[in-house]
């Protein structure tokens, strides 16, 4: 009596693949080995719920950080190895069948697993996007207790016993969604932030990122950073005339009449610790909506800079009064207050120079002094005294802060 030849040993070819593959377990294999036998012996296809083996076989390669490249490989490892040990076939038809069927095989069993990889790891991604917005919307409003806050955040890197600032980017007169490709942004932002950590999140329709204060430069870093992330954005505006780092010192009320940009950028204070952070991030969101108001044409400004317009802001009852008590009469002009207004900013902004405040208008000397004799007439405050000077500049620059005479004032 004939004894049959002995089959493969598959136990020794999963061992193999998986050393090969530099001890990808074994145990992901299930038992392909055996179904790709027995579709060389017989022709078959895998089954469906083989098929779904292999799925969760790479689902659960995903959950326990087996790379899918080393996934495939295991895969493919082990199908040459078992190829090399089956039998020779009677004839080159039997051997050609028995390949197509191992490859058909190994194809279908591939495709599974790694489908299952890239299911399971969507959902991991989708489950860290979800944690990490928890986490960004926690921190930014202040909800939870610093030891939960401070422990979450070593998870994404940043250290919050430490400084941090706040750097926020929102549209512009516009209302122009701020909303560049958000990988890209994290990426900008961290390169800008280095070595410092950095998180990035969009609220509110505004791009947010913490960074850490470690030498003082990360916040005028992501500025100038953002500023060409966004002039990339938006071809062609205000963004390439940006200054990264520039004050509110140098975009002062008053600026020189031009394109306000799409876009603004506000750079918070550093404080420490997650209170610092929200403290940080409330001052920035205050300031650019200030940044706002006032028209300023620069993109980027700096939170402190901003401070003197936000306490004349937070006493509105006191800048509206001044501002109908001194400006109100304006509205008897011909065309109404806002050319005056805007002649004032440009004059102010030009120290008192009529002729300097004249080319930035595009109008003649002739104009600058007409109208400003006009205001003189109308309020009974003459922008060229001192005191006056003051008073004027101080309601110009309410009004702006107030959206006067587009929006009407509050009643008395």
């Amino acid at each position: 009596m004939t004894s049959q030849p002995a089959g493969p040993d598959l136990a020794a070819i999963a061992s193999a693949a998986s050393r090969e593959t530099g001890g990808v377990p074994v145990g992901l294999l299930g038992d392909y080995l055996p179904a790709v036998a027995e579709a060389a012996a017989g022709g078959r296809r895998l089954t469906a719920a083989e098929l779904a083996g292999y799925g969760r076989s790479g689902e659960q390669a995903a959950l326990s950080g087996v790379a899918l490249r080393g996934l495939v490989d295991l895969f493919l490892s082990a199908t040459w190895r078992l190829w090399r040990e089956l039998p020779a076939g009677t004839s080159l038809a039997a051997v050609r069948a028995a390949g197509l069927a191992v490859l058909r095989a190994a194809d279908d069993a591939v495709a599974a697993a790694a489908e299952g990889f890239e299911r399971a790891h969507l959902t991991v991604a989708r489950r860290e996007e979800a944690e990490r917005r928890e986490f960004f919307d926690d921190l930014l409003s202040g909800r939870g207790r610093v030891g939960d806050l401070i422990t979450r955040g070593d998870q994404f890197g940043l250290r919050l016993a430490g400084p941090h600032q706040v750097v926020v980017a929102g549209p512009g007169p516009s209302g122009a969604a701020v909303n560049p490709a958000g990988v890209e942004v994290e990426a900008v932002v961290a390169d800008a932030a280095a070595p410092s950590p950095s998180l990035v999140g969009t609220r509110g329709g505004q791009v947010v990122a913490v960074t850490g204060a470690a030498d003082g430069g990360e916040g005028d870093r992501v500025a100038g950073a953002l500023v060409r992330l966004l002039a990339q954005a938006r071809p062609g505006s205000a963004a390439g005339q940006a200054r990264p780092g520039s004050t509110a010192g140098q975009a002062r009320p008053g600026s020189a009449p031009g394109q306000a940009p799409w876009w603004r950028i506000v750079v918070g204070r550093p404080y420490p610790g997650p209170s610092g952070v929200v403290r940080s991030y409330e001052e920035a969101v205050e300031a650019l909506d200030v940044a706002q108001r006032l028209g300023l044409r620069e993109p980027v400004a700096i939170a402190a800079d901003l401070l003197v317009y936000q306490v004349l802001l937070r006493d509105r009852e006191a800048i509206t009064d001044l501002v109908r008590t001194v400006l109100l009469p304006l509205d008897a002009a011909r065309g109404g207050a806002e050319p005056l207004l805007a002649t004032l900013e440009a004059y102010f902004s030009r120290g008192g120079v009529a002729a300097a405040a004249a080319r930035d208008l595009h109008l003649s000397v002739r104009a600058v002094t007409y109208r400003l004799a006009r205001v003189r007439d109308l309020t009974g405050r003459d922008p060229g005294r001192p005191a006056d000077a003051l008073t004027l500049q101080v309601a110009v620059i309410g009004a702006r802060l107030l959206n006067w005479p587009a929006t009407p004032l509050a009643a008395a």
